[in-house]
């Protein structure tokens, strides 16, 4: 039993000179995977933003919601359709998209970090314009390509002191619609505009690995001048691309660090901020 206790006791005392770091500093997750659908994982991921907002560090919430926006089409009776691994977004597909992202979902996680402690509020995308976007193609649909941030919503939140809570819908630039975004392509792009300290990308893989089979070649860290010699060799390949791509527009525009990090690991927010341990890909 004395162990246990001076073993907590080191724990926190090891997280000190990272909360000095981070406090009053901002950090923008982008949640999603499997940690917003096992209810396990989801209320480890819930408490650490909690637990990040009260010691002071102003953290914004990005999220998708592919799972459940493909869970409400099936009850409709709709097919999702899917061509470069978007999702095809037809009128109807986006009145879903919209009601299930800037509705339900987004109220949902705003309740359950509120229940736990936190002051979360939720936003989208149209909200004082904050993603504004064009069409990317006309072969998706109503898929948008995001072109300017407007993080005044978000900034207006932090001051008063909120933890912001953000679906990925945005503005259209060129006509009435709204548009589907990429939540890890909103999630970069409004670190950008927040200047944001540091952003964590929340997926469902351990991070860079140089063997996919094998978790122990995990590359803890990746310069950016890396990126494209491990794309040719495959070691960055599929949808961790754009990911990778993601991380790389925001490190070069401003933001001091971004990391692609194991959202299965129950914790890992808490264990990648506020300790020695690195269990995800950081890209400086």
């Amino acid at each position: 039993m004395p162990f246990n206790v001076e073993h907590r006791a080191q724990i926190l005392a090891e997280a000190l000179p990272y909360i000095q770091k981070y406090s009053h500093k901002t950090v923008v997750v982008k949640y999603g995977g499997n940690a917003m659908i096992s209810e396990e994982l989801r209320q480890a991921v819930i408490s650490d933003i909690v637990l990040l907002h009260l010691v002071g560090i102003r953290v914004v919430v990005v999220h998708g919601g592919g799972p459940e926006i493909t869970g409400m089409l099936n009850k409709l009776g709709k097919q999702s359709e899917f061509v470069d691994g978007l999702r095809v977004t037809d009128e109807e597909t986006m009145e879903v998209v919209q009601q299930v992202l800037c509705g339900k979902l987004n109220k949902d996680l705003v309740a359950t970090l509120n229940r736990l402690g936190g002051k979360a509020i939720g936003l989208c995308g149209l909200d004082g314009g904050l993603f504004q976007a064009v069409k990317l193609d006309e072969k998706y649909g109503l898929v948008g390509e995001i072109k300017k941030v407007d993080p005044a919503a978000v900034e207006d939140q932090l001051e008063k002191g909120y933890i912001p809570v953000i679906a990925t819908v945005a503005q259209g630039m060129d006509g009435p619609n709204a548009y589907n975004v990429n939540a890890d392509t909103a999630a970069a792009k409004l670190a950008v505009a927040l200047k944001a300290e540091r952003l964590l990308l929340l997926t469902d893989v351990r991070g860079l690995l140089r063997d996919p089979k094998d978790e122990s070649t995990l590359l803890p860290e990746v310069g950016l001048s890396q990126v494209p010699r491990l794309i040719k060799e495959g070691v960055i390949s599929g949808g961790m691309i754009p990911k990778v791509e993601c991380c790389v527009e925001a490190v070069r525009s401003g933001v001091k660090s971004a990391v692609i990090l194991d959202g299965r690991i129950p914790h890992s927010l808490l264990i990648e901020l506020l300790s020695d341990e690195g269990i995800g890909t950081m890209l400086v």
